[in-house]
């Protein structure tokens, strides 16, 4: 059994987390300081007009992204090579067991 103090500081850890997707749905209210994955945020313009007939207003849409942006797309990328590969090599064992 744990200590209610270790217990009391994973529920608030937790807790802060699932804080953080929220602020992340509702990004709309603002930009978070700070990335579910624990990475910083880059607040970012969108070049583009958010309507075609904007001329009054500020041109683009602000959004966010994490600085650990890349090494995840790369980390995910790699992944579903593996996954590919793992298919690949059970198809084959699989072709082998039902062959005539």
């Amino acid at each position: 059994m744990t200590h209610p103090d270790e217990e009391y500081s994973h529920m608030k850890a937790l807790k802060r987390h699932n804080d953080m997707l929220g602020f992340v749905a509702d990004a709309q209210y603002g930009v978070p300081t700070k990335c579910p994955c624990g990475g910083g945020i880059i607040p970012e313009v969108s070049p583009c007009n958010k309507f075609p007939n904007d001329f009054d207003t500020q041109p683009g849409r602000r959004y966010f992204t994490c600085k650990n942006f890349e090494d995840e797309v790369t980390k995910l990328v790699d992944r579903v090579k593996e996954m590919a590969e793992e298919i690949d090599r059970l198809k084959a064992q699989l072709y082998q067991l039902h062959r005539p």
